[in-house]
């Protein structure tokens, strides 16, 4: 089994303190939105991979990001271009749909105008633990071990940070499950203005950036022994969510449940053969999959009941969506409807040439002398 697992676009209220499967909190007096958020998973029956890329708009100059993952997870920088080829490889794909008359850009037309178609140890006292801290580009990365929400919600505060009450409450379950955290510290940086060249060039600090557009994003690995993908947050969120989710897998993949959503609908579903992935996919994949897509709404987030878990479809019967392509119909290279109008013609000038030799015939006929009378 594996998974790939992914794009997800989510639009949350101001502060946004919700984004699919983490929390987005920003700092005091300050407001962050999430645009969109993409996750590519892939899950080998043992270990999990996400690679996560968010898309933010607002006025906050930083912000911190909570994921739960079930165990210990490493932390490194993903590649951007993940994401444009498994946008190629789902994209719906066209299905002719032939007209019979020459359109717009069509001979004789062309040229006009017109449309185209890990546990904690016993007796140790409740806390947060910092297993791991790491800066990564923009991000400084903590993976944390709570034994309580409310000790990470003091470590977030002690941290320039306040987590509501709301996805406080949402995390209890993982915290009975012995989950651990990834929390990721987003800060862009200082603002670089050049100088007049005349003062032998550079740069100077104009001020903090504000956190906006797509930001790198981040390979988390951690040990799994089925394919979760974290949701619980999202009943946090205070708009509706939709996610997005690819799966690579030996075989076609499916959702458990709708877990308060609407049921998911897939997207797309077929083999790839390792030697058509593209390279990241493959590097990512290793070996021949399937790539299941799905794609699901939450109008009411307070209603989603826990995470979504991946299984094994019933069958591994491919399916692609697939968009109507008008294109001009054609016989043997040749447009049907000059094959048509040039067939009519010839039917035509056969039958006038045939009417001029019947009407020959007959004038030779007439102008022939009598017989001489018999004998």
């Amino acid at each position: 089994m594996l998974a790939l697992l992914g794009a997800q676009t989510v639009a949350v209220a101001w502060p946004a303190y919700a984004c699919g499967c983490g929390a987005m909190v920003p700092a005091d007096q300050s407001r962050i939105g999430v645009n969109q958020e993409t996750s590519v998973v892939r899950w080998d029956g043992h270990t999990e991979q996400i690679v996560m890329r968010l898309t933010v708009h607002g006025d906050a100059a930083e912000a911190a990001w909570i994921m739960p993952v079930p165990h210990r997870a490493s932390v490194k920088l993903g590649e951007s271009r993940l994401f444009d080829e498994l946008a190629a490889l789902t994209a719906p794909r066209p299905q002719d749909r032939p007209y019979f008359w020459p359109r717009s850009g069509d001979w004789p037309f062309e040229g006009t105008d017109g449309a185209a178609a890990p546990p904690r140890a016993s007796g140790q006292a409740p806390g947060v633990d910092v297993v791991g801290r790491q800066r990564l580009g923009p991000f400084d990365v903590a993976r944390l071990a709570a034994d309580d929400p409310g000790a990470l919600r003091d470590w977030l505060r002690d941290n320039g940070f306040s987590l509501p009450r709301r996805v406080a409450d949402q995390l209890t379950p993982y915290v009975e499950r012995n989950w651990e955290y990834v929390a990721v510290r987003l800060a862009p940086g200082k603002k670089q203005n050049a100088t007049d060249t005349a003062d032998g060039g550079g740069a100077r600090d104009t001020g903090p950036r504000v956190l906006s557009g797509a930001l790198q994003p981040l390979h988390l690995t951690f040990s799994s022994d089925r394919l979760v993908y974290p949701m619980r947050l999202s009943r946090a969120a205070r708009e509706p969510q939709s996610l997005g989710l690819y799966v690579l897998a030996p075989h076609r993949m499916e959702t458990r449940g709708a877990i308060g959503g609407r049921p998911p609908e897939v997207t797309f579903a077929d083999v790839l053969e390792d030697a058509d992935q593209p390279e990241l996919v493959r590097e990512l994949a290793g070996g021949d999959v399937h790539l299941t897509a799905f794609r699901q709404h939450f109008p009411e987030p307070e209603k989603i009941t826990g995470d979504h878990v991946l299984r094994r479809a019933a069958s591994d019967r491919p399916f692609h969506r697939t968009y109507d392509r008008d294109v001009l119909l054609r016989w043997g290279g040749v447009p049907a409807w000059m094959v048509t109008v040039g067939g009519a013609l010839l039917l035509v000038l056969a039958a006038a040439v045939a009417v001029l030799a019947a009407r020959r015939g007959r004038r030779r006929h007439g102008s022939r002398p009598p017989f001489p009378p018999a004998a």
